[in-house]
């Protein structure tokens, strides 16, 4: 793990927190010393299992099933968080996904707003809520996931997704400068082909393959790989970076 994080006593949610990269923020921050919840939507033995390793091994954290479209929810959702561990220092949100692959001439109106609402909107809440409570604290960290995807367009039929990643960079931009005058860094990360059930289901083993070949590392990237980014971005070893979004590709975004 990264050293002189300085999390030991934070309070950190993270969204989407059961699997993945979430899961590996998860792990990764409570390694750190930080007080965790994370929300999952669909994982519940993942969270379930997640929850109980970390509690085992001597960690605060709370598992929280939660619709993170929902405005009621994610109000919610923080209210447990605090009530548990305390006021949220850190927001990692990383909830979100491709829900299908479709060309933009074949994508409903009803897919392109369930991407939006997913990706984008579910962003949204998770920062309204969190500022709600950093801004009267003049303090605070905020992490969102976009995509190499909001770089370089995605892959075939992921225009939907692409168009959400896309504007998650910029948000990422605009919430710094609104917010970091009362003391609030917001960065993102931008992950590329990273070894995880995204890829499973929405790539082949020839496409994954051929990415790899592109990739100047010439390997996939790991879950881990993109939490100790977010570890760093989220850390006080970070305090004067913000409105930044970190590709982690293995150079592939050079190309």
């Amino acid at each position: 793990m990264a050293s002189g994080l300085r999390l030991s006593g934070k309070t950190v949610l993270i969204t989407g927190g059961a699997s993945g990269i979430g899961g590996a923020a998860t792990r990764a921050f409570a390694a750190n010393g930080a007080k965790v919840a994370f929300t999952y939507a669909t994982s519940a033995d993942a969270a379930k299992a997640l929850e109980g390793e970390l509690r085992d091994a001597g960690r605060d954290v709370i598992a929280i099933k939660a619709d993170m479209t929902d405005p009621g929810t994610v109000t919610d959702v923080f209210r447990q968080a605090e009530t548990g561990l305390g006021p949220v220092d850190i927001l990692f949100a990383n909830a979100g996904g491709l829900l299908k692959r479709s060309r933009c001439v074949e994508t409903s109106i009803d897919l392109w707003q369930e991407a939006i609402a997913v990706n984008l909107t579910s962003t949204f809440l998770a920062c309204q809520a969190a500022l709600r409570s950093m801004e009267p604290r003049k303090s605070g960290t905020i992490v969102l996931m976009s995509s190499l995807a909001a770089f370089d367009g995605g892959g075939p039929g992921a225009s939907h997704y692409a168009a959400t990643k896309g504007a998650i960079a910029t948000y990422v931009r605009a919430l710094a400068k609104e917010v970091g005058p009362l003391g609030i860094r917001v960065n993102g990360v931008a992950p590329g082909l990273i070894g995880t059930r995204f890829h499973d289901v929405f790539n082949t083993p020839e496409g994954r393959k051929a990415t790899v070949e592109r990739t100047p590392l010439r390997r996939e990237g790991t879950p881990e790989d993109v939490a100790e980014v977010v570890l760093f971005l989220a850390s006080d070893s970070a305090s004067y970076l913000s409105g930044e979004v970190i590709q982690i590709n293995g150079g592939l975004g050079m190309i």
